[in-house]
Protein backbone atom coordinates (compact mmCIF):
# COMPACT_ATOMS: atom_id res chain seq x y z
CA UNK A 1 0.00 0.00 0.00
CA UNK A 2 1.41 3.09 -0.85
CA UNK A 3 1.58 6.45 1.61
CA UNK A 4 -1.01 9.31 1.11
CA UNK A 5 1.20 11.99 0.02
CA UNK A 6 -1.67 14.61 1.05
CA UNK A 7 0.14 13.46 4.42
CA UNK A 8 3.48 14.49 3.07
CA UNK A 9 1.96 18.08 2.51
CA UNK A 10 2.61 17.15 -1.81
CA UNK A 11 -1.02 17.70 -2.57
CA UNK A 12 -1.36 14.14 -4.04
CA UNK A 13 1.24 14.47 -5.97
CA UNK A 14 4.44 11.86 -6.43
CA UNK A 15 7.43 13.31 -4.73
CA UNK A 16 9.42 13.06 -7.83
CA UNK A 17 6.81 15.89 -9.10
CA UNK A 18 7.45 18.42 -6.24
CA UNK A 19 11.10 20.42 -6.77
CA UNK A 20 12.48 17.35 -7.89
CA UNK A 21 12.54 15.25 -4.96
CA UNK A 22 13.59 11.57 -5.21
CA UNK A 23 10.85 9.11 -5.74
CA UNK A 24 11.17 5.30 -4.01
CA UNK A 25 8.57 3.30 -6.44
CA UNK A 26 11.14 4.39 -9.18
CA UNK A 27 13.07 1.65 -10.22
CA UNK A 28 16.09 3.92 -10.47
CA UNK A 29 15.62 5.82 -7.53
CA UNK A 30 19.08 6.16 -5.41
CA UNK A 31 17.02 6.23 -2.22
CA UNK A 32 16.81 2.67 -2.23
CA UNK A 33 19.57 1.72 -1.54
CA UNK A 34 18.98 4.22 1.47
CA UNK A 35 16.14 1.71 2.13
CA UNK A 36 18.24 -0.95 1.72
CA UNK A 37 20.26 0.15 4.60
CA UNK A 38 17.56 0.51 6.32
CA UNK A 39 15.90 -2.64 6.32
CA UNK A 40 18.40 -4.72 7.45
CA UNK A 41 18.33 -5.98 11.21
CA UNK A 42 22.34 -5.53 12.02
CA UNK A 43 21.83 -1.65 11.15
CA UNK A 44 18.12 -1.16 13.35
CA UNK A 45 20.04 -3.30 16.16
CA UNK A 46 23.81 -1.13 15.49
CA UNK A 47 22.51 2.15 15.39
CA UNK A 48 19.98 1.39 18.22
CA UNK A 49 23.16 0.40 20.76
CA UNK A 50 25.20 3.28 19.14
CA UNK A 51 22.44 6.06 20.73
CA UNK A 52 23.64 5.27 24.20
CA UNK A 53 27.21 6.06 23.56
CA UNK A 54 30.02 4.76 21.69
CA UNK A 55 30.81 1.41 21.67
CA UNK A 56 33.98 -0.95 21.50
CA UNK A 57 33.81 -3.47 18.59
CA UNK A 58 33.53 -6.66 20.84
CA UNK A 59 31.18 -4.72 23.22
CA UNK A 60 28.90 -4.75 20.12
CA UNK A 61 29.21 -8.31 19.05
CA UNK A 62 28.55 -9.22 22.91
CA UNK A 63 25.29 -7.28 22.73
CA UNK A 64 23.85 -7.67 19.24
CA UNK A 65 23.71 -12.32 20.18
CA UNK A 66 23.92 -13.96 16.59
CA UNK A 67 25.84 -11.34 14.45
CA UNK A 68 29.15 -12.95 13.25
CA UNK A 69 32.47 -11.26 13.72
CA UNK A 70 32.69 -10.68 9.68
CA UNK A 71 28.81 -9.35 9.06
CA UNK A 72 29.12 -6.70 12.19
CA UNK A 73 32.53 -6.14 10.48
CA UNK A 74 30.97 -5.27 7.54
CA UNK A 75 28.02 -4.13 8.97
CA UNK A 76 30.07 -1.06 10.36
CA UNK A 77 32.00 -0.58 7.39
CA UNK A 78 28.86 -0.19 5.80
CA UNK A 79 27.61 2.27 8.27
CA UNK A 80 30.40 4.08 8.48
CA UNK A 81 30.39 5.08 4.73
CA UNK A 82 26.94 6.06 4.71
CA UNK A 83 27.65 8.32 7.26
CA UNK A 84 25.81 6.90 9.84
CA UNK A 85 28.73 5.94 12.08
CA UNK A 86 31.83 7.05 12.98
CA UNK A 87 35.11 4.78 13.85
CA UNK A 88 37.39 6.17 15.84
CA UNK A 89 40.45 4.42 16.54
CA UNK A 90 43.23 4.74 19.69
CA UNK A 91 47.07 4.38 19.59
CA UNK A 92 47.26 1.53 22.52
CA UNK A 93 48.64 -1.74 21.83
CA UNK A 94 46.38 -4.03 20.83
CA UNK A 95 44.72 -0.92 18.62
CA UNK A 96 41.14 0.14 20.18
CA UNK A 97 38.96 0.88 18.01
CA UNK A 98 35.55 2.90 19.24
CA UNK A 99 32.68 3.17 17.13
CA UNK A 100 29.94 6.13 17.69
CA UNK A 101 26.47 7.25 15.96
CA UNK A 102 26.82 10.00 13.77
CA UNK A 103 24.43 13.22 13.73
CA UNK A 104 22.86 11.86 10.66
CA UNK A 105 22.51 7.71 12.04
CA UNK A 106 21.38 10.01 15.11
CA UNK A 107 18.18 11.15 12.83
CA UNK A 108 17.95 8.14 11.46
CA UNK A 109 18.07 5.67 14.89
CA UNK A 110 15.05 8.51 15.88
CA UNK A 111 13.09 6.67 13.21
CA UNK A 112 13.84 2.95 14.36
CA UNK A 113 13.17 3.31 17.76
CA UNK A 114 9.71 2.74 17.06
CA UNK A 115 9.98 0.18 14.18
CA UNK A 116 11.97 -2.42 17.13
CA UNK A 117 9.06 -1.22 19.52
CA UNK A 118 6.50 -2.43 17.15
CA UNK A 119 8.59 -5.90 16.08
CA UNK A 120 8.92 -6.08 19.85
CA UNK A 121 5.62 -5.81 20.35
CA UNK A 122 3.93 -7.76 17.62
CA UNK A 123 6.22 -11.06 17.39
CA UNK A 124 3.97 -13.28 19.05
CA UNK A 125 0.96 -12.12 16.92
CA UNK A 126 3.49 -12.84 13.45
CA UNK A 127 4.74 -15.73 15.09
CA UNK A 128 1.05 -17.01 15.76
CA UNK A 129 0.31 -16.46 12.16
CA UNK A 130 2.90 -17.98 10.66
CA UNK A 131 2.02 -21.31 12.70
CA UNK A 132 -1.71 -20.78 11.29
CA UNK A 133 -0.28 -20.31 7.96
CA UNK A 134 2.30 -23.36 8.28
CA UNK A 135 -0.85 -25.63 9.39
CA UNK A 136 -3.43 -24.92 6.58
CA UNK A 137 -0.11 -25.11 3.94
CA UNK A 138 0.30 -28.44 5.79
CA UNK A 139 -3.59 -29.40 5.26
CA UNK A 140 -3.13 -28.78 1.57
CA UNK A 141 -3.44 -25.61 -0.74
CA UNK A 142 -7.19 -24.14 0.73
CA UNK A 143 -6.17 -20.27 -0.46
CA UNK A 144 -6.79 -19.38 -4.28
CA UNK A 145 -4.07 -17.06 -5.30
CA UNK A 146 -5.21 -14.88 -7.99
CA UNK A 147 -2.90 -13.25 -10.31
Amino acid sequence: MRMDNSLLGLGGKRPSEVDDLPDAYASACPTRQALDRIADKWTVLILGLLEGGPMRFNQLRREIEGISQKMLSQTLKSLERDGLVSRKAFATVPVTVEYSITPLGATLAETLVPLRVWAETHIAQMLNARAAYDRSEEDGPARLDVA
